[in-house]
């Protein structure tokens, strides 16, 4: 570990200066403060988010209802001071009712008819895909484009959407029946899958005073879209060494059954492991953790922070995982324990 840490010192600092990093920094706390007048606890679930956005990513948050998912995804849009779109998926939900439809109209004047198009939700800088399993796939489908290209193609036009463009979906990890799980080309998609646990029980006391008041408390706005787009590009900036990417590589093979490099347990256990995009996510979401502590470049603490959140809804256990009771974040976790540092074999 000390290795990793004197390779990521020793790598060149080429560019986010003193005073960018130092401002980052403040901004960061500032937001943590905002979103923390509204949402008690959950603040590494806060960090995660804002390092997402800063990376240029997309999240899934699963959690029962109840917790706060959509109340947390509307105040972070009320701290940036971006525009917000909502999409409640339900069964009967159309692919237009979230790319926008095309309407004929008639010139009063003229009576000459036109087709004019009603942008949908999607057309947002934070988009709410609340309870996205609950609609089919055809449906889902209709965010691919968005939330890979930043457009959006109907009539045989293609719009881009406004920058920054972030997609923050959840889903109920109970009372499945009825939903249609994402597959896995979309789940690809998401930067991180977030797990929102019950508060302790301090915080959950803290929730019933703050949300029983009068008239509980608002944020106010920190960053602007075009600080949060400079900040993204800040981001990509960070420097990160050949050998922290050597080791976000090998971790993302190590869960890739077919691998020469995967351990014996992962053979046995997974269908499918985490693909290449999986590596560019680790290798983003550190830089973007580093600079959000003050830091000019990666260490390793940075790629295994953010391990869980990247890679444990792009691994397909079996069904002998599901027999034993592993699940694919503890998959990850032994992976973070077995996959050496340093390429040395473990």
């Amino acid at each position: 570990m000390t290795q990793t840490d004197e390779a990521a010192d020793e790598a060149p600092v080429v560019a986010p200066d003193v005073e960018a990093v130092a401002n980052l920094t403040q901004a960061r706390e500032k937001l943590l403060a905002e979103i923390g007048k509204v949402i008690i606890g959950q603040r590494e679930i806060v960090d995660q988010l804002v390092i997402a956005l800063l990376a240029g990513g997309h999240c899934l948050l699963v959690g029962v209802p109840g917790l706060a998912k959509t109340l947390l995804i509307r105040t972070l849009a009320q701290c940036l001071d971006l525009t917000f779109g909502r999409i409640q998926f339900t069964p009967d939900l159309m692919p237009s009712d979230i790319t926008g439809t095309e309407v004929l109209e008639e010139d009063p004047e003229t009576s000459r008819k036109t087709f004019r198009f009603l942008p949908g939700p999607v057309f947002a800088n934070i988009v709410l895909a609340d309870e996205i399993n609950r609609t089919p796939p055809k449906t889902q489908a209709a965010l691919l484009e968005a939330m890979q290209e930043h457009t959006v193609t109907t009539g045989g036009k293609t719009m881009a959407l406004s920058e920054p463009f972030f997609v923050l979906a959840t889903q109920n990890p109970i009372e499945q029946e009825g939903t249609y799980p994402l597959p896995e080309a979309q789940l690809d998609r998401f930067i991180f899958n977030l797990w929102i646990d019950y508060p302790d029980s301090t915080e959950e006391e803290e929730i019933v005073r703050t949300t029983t008041s009068v008239e509980p408390p608002q944020p106010t706005s920190i960053l602007s879209g075009e600080a949060i787009v400079e900040l993204q590009r800040l981001v990509r900036l960070v420097p990160i060494s050949d050998h922290l990417i050597q080791y976000a590589v090998r971790l993302v093979r190590s869960s890739r059954p077919g691998d020469p490099l995967a351990p014996q347990y992962v053979r046995e256990m997974v269908n499918w492991g985490a693909g290449p995009r999986a590596s560019q996510n680790l290798a983003l979401a550190g830089k973007a953790r580093a600079i959000l502590h003050g830091r000019h470049n990666v260490s390793l603490e940075d790629i295994q922070a953010v391990a869980l959140p990247v890679l444990r809804h792009r691994i397909v256990i079996n069904f002998h995982a599901e027999a034993e009771n592993v699940n694919a974040s503890a998959l990850v976790g032994r992976l973070l324990d077995d996959v050496p540092v340093d390429g040395a074999a473990g």
